[in-house]
């Protein structure tokens, strides 16, 4: 049957910049880079863009394209390795069943953007856990914190909470209190063992997060073409925007150098390599099989080489953009409190949602840049989401498509909903253990490996110089020789290999349990993790011992 195809090339390119510009640039980034000493993060990122990133990236959109078939179906090109194939599908379907969560938070923001006055600028409400004290004596205050806290004032706008937590050791502001016992009642949990009652308004955020994307795959890739002019667009003007208001705050420049000045001694750690190798992986959204099935649905002859250089240069600098963003907020935030950057807020996949909130509350009327601004994590979201469920209905129709072709808006609706039900775990008192554990091990180990056998597979599998003259075929003509050394030369295929496989074996060796705060997860917890990461990647032996048999 004849495949469908993109409406244009333009509808591909922004296609591909929405699923690889998304909450990873906006959201993951940023917490990554502070858990991570700001600067050190930036030294081994680049540095992975260009040794694995790049290539990768190319090597899958010349693979999808040339095959013009789903992330499994395409592997018939090395019968004994489709096994990839299965395990891109499955990180897909992995990040697919968190990556909502992220999503129905924003809505859960967006909607209560419209109140009167922002929830998470108040602090009298059964929310706010530590004493209250009046913004009228908020200097009164000061005085017994003099050491600690020389700059508070009483500018309300700046919603810097008077709420002291029990350690005495850090002054809590009003955003962060509303994210962890409003949104997820985080304090009626004991840890991941204990994942309390279901949260029913974020789980009916959930559902609309699943009805919308639904709503816009179950037609295919003709109506998300359509909806990408939009949502890959409309960040960037909100970002410009919070970025000028964020570099106007007192105490910005001192969020912006730890952001960007590198602390030397923290790129003797491992988990500062690996967090920037797999930030890159999940960022450019290589070996998700994503990049594959949009490829799959262009012309023969479309430019791959141009496709690459524009989508993965804009998305890591998108990514360091966004950035200066949030550090600049984060800056001001350790001036009001008159605290270390590093110490202002707790690490961890929160932070977007302490940040950016406190920034659009800076701005006038700040409901409407705070509609604006979630509307827009909502459309980031939603692009990457579209390419990851597409992934897996792809792959999946494209291996079965006598059982499936015909009913692909019924296949994509089981997708959803077994997702959703899956993804109801984390919308529990509990769940952001849950989901830390997902997002923390889905898209890690697995996707690594998977990388790593995809380039060898390719390379030496399906054979290099073959592989070359399939995208000569495409472009139809000689690509030039500096280009044709740093994607395809055995120097960089051997580089792109040795520094993935040293990147696992080297982590593996230094692993330690994984936290959420000060909240060390148990041995069954990192176990069960390791499992999701394994899973990924069994699907290759597993299938190849299958088919030897």
């Amino acid at each position: 049957e004849k495949r469908e195809q993109w409406g244009g090339q333009i509808e591909f390119l922004l296609s591909c910049i929405g699923y690889c510009v998304g909450l990873g640039n906006v959201w993951r980034f940023p917490y990554l880079a502070y858990e991570n000493g700001g600067g050190a993060f930036l030294i081994p990122y680049i540095i992975m863009l260009v040794l694995c990133g790049i290539p990768l990236f190319m090597m899958e959109l010349s693979f999808g394209q040339f095959a013009g078939l789903g992330p499994i179906t395409a592997w018939r090109s090395v019968p004994l390795f489709k096994g990839v194939g299965f395990g891109m599908v499955a990180v897909s379907f992995l990040v697919c069943i968190y990556y909502n969560v992220i999503i129905a938070w924003s809505l859960f923001y967006l909607f209560a953007s419209f109140s009167s006055v922002l929830p998470w600028t108040q602090c009298d409400q059964w929310w706010n856990k530590a004493s209250y004290c009046p913004p009228q004596n908020i200097t009164n205050m000061t005085s017994s914190l003099a050491t600690t806290t020389p700059a508070m004032t009483t500018d309300a706008a700046t919603t810097v909470s008077s709420n002291i937590t029990a350690n005495k050791t850090r002054i809590v502001s009003t955003t962060e209190e509303y994210w962890n016992y409003r949104v997820l009642r985080i304090d009626q949990s004991s840890g991941i063992g204990d994942p309390g009652i279901v949260l029913w308004d974020l789980v009916l955020c959930l559902l609309l997060a699943w009805i919308i994307v639904f709503a816009c795959l179950c037609k295919g890739v003709k109506s998300t073409g359509k909806v990408v002019y939009f949502t890959a667009t409309f960040p960037y003007i909100i970002l410009i925007i919070l970025l000028v208001r964020g570099c106007t705050l007192e105490g910005a420049v001192d969020g912006i150098v730890f952001y960007v000045r590198p602390d030397w001694e923290r790129l003797k750690d491992s988990t500062v390599w690996t967090a920037a190798a797999t930030q890159i992986f999940y960022s450019l959204g290589v070996s998700f099989g994503g990049l594959l099935t949009f490829a799959s649905y262009n012309k023969f002859s479309n430019n791959i080489y141009r496709d690459t250089l524009i989508v993965s240069l804009g998305n890591c600098a998108t990514s360091v953009f966004a950035g200066f963003v949030i550090f600049s907020v984060i800056g001001h935030m350790a001036f009001k409190v008159g605290q270390k950057v590093e110490d202002v807020i707790d690490h961890g996949p929160g932070l977007a949602f302490i940040a950016y909130p406190q920034a659009v509350a800076l701005l006038p009327v700040p409901q409407l840049w705070s509609i604006l601004f979630f509307f827009m994590l909502l459309t980031l979201g939603l692009d990457s989401q579209f390419a990851m469920l597409e992934t897996v209905v792809t792959g999946f129709i494209d291996e079965f498509p006598r059982h499936l072709r015909k009913r692909k808006m019924l296949f994509t609706l089981f997708v959803a909903v077994v997702a959703f039900l899956l993804g109801i775990l984390c919308v529990t008192e509990g769940g952001m253990y849950w989901f830390n554990l997902y997002n923390f091990y889905s898209a890690y180990y697995g996707l690594l490996a998977l990388s790593l056998i995809m380039c060898v597979v390719i390379n030496w599998g399906y054979g290099k110089w073959r592989f070359n003259t399939d995208i000569k075929l495409m472009l139809g003509f000689e690509p030039n020789c500096s280009m044709n050394m740093i994607i395809h030369s055995y120097f960089f295929t051997f580089d792109v290999f040795s520094a993935t496989f040293f990147l696992i074996i080297y982590d593996a060796i230094n692993a330690s349990p994984i936290t959420y705060g000060s909240y060390e997860y148990p041995k069954w917890a990192d176990d069960l993790g390791i499992c999701m990461s394994v899973t990924c990647v069994a699907t290759v032996p597993l299938y190849a011992l299958w088919r030897i048999i």
